[in-house]
């Protein structure tokens, strides 16, 4: 028998709607806290919605993208949501960039408007001589409380009507000049995600919750607020541009903050703070940390400090985080306790594969790249043919990491594919080593990466920060390591350094590793030669 069904529709709801919503149900509720400003839901909608009217009277509608460069600040989430409401694209960038690459950024994009933060002033000047925006500029600090009293009596904003796959954000994934990749993150597949966020990472999320927002909200801190958003909860900034520990544990106990997005680096700066003993931190039930596996010694290092709330996941921009996730009740101080090097099971609604060379799935425990599959991966890249052809494979998104899972559906990941380097003959993963290092008392980070070697093709170079205090004799270090790791995975070259070059998102940046190894001759011109 055949069934024949009516014509499904592509339309969804506009992810601008989450705020109009927000703001029809708990319209007193706080939406967002910053020292002592705080605004509410029905304040921010109200704010959004006038902006929103500001874009249109501009002419910016429906698919048109809207560069975006401004530090954390309570105006910013409220434009991201008034862009989305004329049925526009949001392009955010790291508002530490520099004022050339984000104009760059905007031309790649090709970006109609743009909303800055009037403290960027170099940036907003080179958007301005790059031309695309014109004068349907909004500049926060600037022109946008005027444009709000302009437009706050032309009443609620109807959203645009969007279908499933009608771009919502422009997520740039690498590389800042030439032709940077832009995932095409879409209105169905985010609502999806964020959906996917409340029930996996912090089941139970409700307007009696606060959230802490540390990250940039250009990345993964601004789905993290968004998702709040959905549920009513409050988000509340820190009062600067950086991480302030101290701060940060004030904030917590302040405001009974119960959830909070942030990278293993910073996870690792919070817990290391004295300020976490002199505050209460009973109500933080989700410590969510992504963006990079978080070696065994900081885990063990948060656990003690905070207890049972970590929860990771593993994702990537273009599947919007949701790939993998280990939750709260799957952290554990005991090895024997966890699935220790894990990071979870497949996030639900999606499928995880390990693939061999030609794109087909492997069996369990055997090692291969990492793939993915369902609502939550992106439209593809934005004019960008030959990344959509490596990245989509047999049906599969192709993350680029290397891993196996366990009999159990587990994720085990073993590093970059761009990590790997090749010594004698041997693929070297640096991740396993970097994580025997860590169990040396004296090392409080590092980073592993393959140089070129005249003997061996390429060996390995680790760039170590020391705990604070102690004393690194390289001899000794040496012997430590050769009686743990076999003598193909030692790094040749070992350098301290008193910090580790970091992303403005907290990640470790291998590239930047390699070039300052070879910058200052820790390694040996000779073999830095390609």
């Amino acid at each position: 028998m055949v069934f024949a069904f009516p014509r499904r529709s592509d339309r969804v709801m506009n992810l601008g709607h989450f705020l109009t919503q927000a703001a029809a149900r708990r319209g007193d509720h706080p939406a967002m806290i910053r020292g002592d400003t705080v605004r509410s839901y029905g304040a921010m909608n109200a704010r959004a919605d006038a902006i929103a009217h500001a874009l249109a009277r501009m002419g910016i509608g429906k698919g048109d993208r809207v560069l975006m460069h401004s530090a954390n600040e309570l105006d910013y989430p409220e434009a991201m949501y008034a862009v989305w409401k004329v049925g526009g694209v949001i392009v955010p960038t790291n508002f530490r960039l520099g004022p050339d690459e984000i104009a760059r950024m905007g031309v790649a994009a090709g970006a109609k408007a743009f909303v800055g933060n009037g403290r960027f002033f170099d940036h907003i000047e080179a958007v301005r001589a790059a031309g695309f925006a014109g004068d349907r500029e909004i500049i926060i600090g600037g022109n946008y409380d005027d444009l709000i009293a302009a437009h706050e009596t032309d009443g609620p904003y109807r959203e645009a009507d969007v279908d499933y796959n009608d771009p919502a954000w422009f997520f740039f994934t690498s590389g800042t000049t030439g032709n940077p990749k832009m995932a095409v993150l879409t209105h169905g597949q985010l609502a999806f995600v964020f959906n996917n966020h409340a029930a996996d990472l912090m089941p139970g999320l409700s307007h009696t919750d606060a959230s802490l927002v540390i990250a940039p909200l250009s990345h993964g801190a601004g789905l993290h607020l968004f998702i709040q958003v959905t549920r009513c909860a409050t988000n509340v900034l820190m009062s600067g541009d950086g991480l302030d520990p101290a701060e940060a544990w004030a904030l917590i106990e302040q405001h009974r903050i119960s959830n909070m997005f942030t990278v293993p680096t910073i996870v690792k700066r919070l817990v290391e703070h004295e300020a976490v003993h002199r505050h209460d931190t009973s109500s933080l039930r989700h410590l969510i940390y992504a963006g990079a596996p978080m070696y065994r010694a900081d885990q063990k290092r948060a656990l003690e400090v905070l207890g049972p709330v970590l929860v990771q996941y593993f994702g990537m921009g273009e599947v919007t985080g949701a790939i993998a996730y280990l939750s709260a009740d799957e952290h554990a101080l005991d090895d024997g306790a966890m699935r220790v090097g894990s990071c979870g099971f497949a996030r639900m609604g999606m499928e995880l594969a390990i693939l061999d060379g030609d794109g087909n799935p492997l069996p369990a425990g055997e090692t291969g790249v990492i793939a993915t599959r369902g609502p939550a991966v992106c439209a593809g890249y934005y004019d960008n043919d030959a990344a959509n052809e490596e990245a989509f494979v047999n049906g599969w998104f192709v993350t680029g990491d290397v891993g196996h899972m366990d009999a159990g559906g587990y994720l085990y990941i073993t590093g970059r594919q761009s990590d790997m380097y090749i010594s004698g003959g041997s693929n070297i993963y640096p991740r396993e080593m970097e994580e025997k290092l860590l169990e040396h008392d004296a090392i409080a980070e590092v980073a592993i990466v393959g140089v070129p070697d005249a003997e061996w093709g390429e060996v390995g170079a680790a760039a170590i920060v020391a705990e604070p205090g102690a004393v690194l004799d390289e001899a000794a270090l040496r012997a430590w390591i050769g009686e743990r790791v076999p003598r193909y995975k030692q790094p040749k070259h070992i350098v301290v350094w008193d910090e580790l070059p970091k992303s403005g998102y907290g990640k470790v940046e291998k590239k930047t590793v390699k070039a300052r190894l070879i910058e200052t001759g820790a390694v040996p011109p000779a073999e830095a030669a390609q």
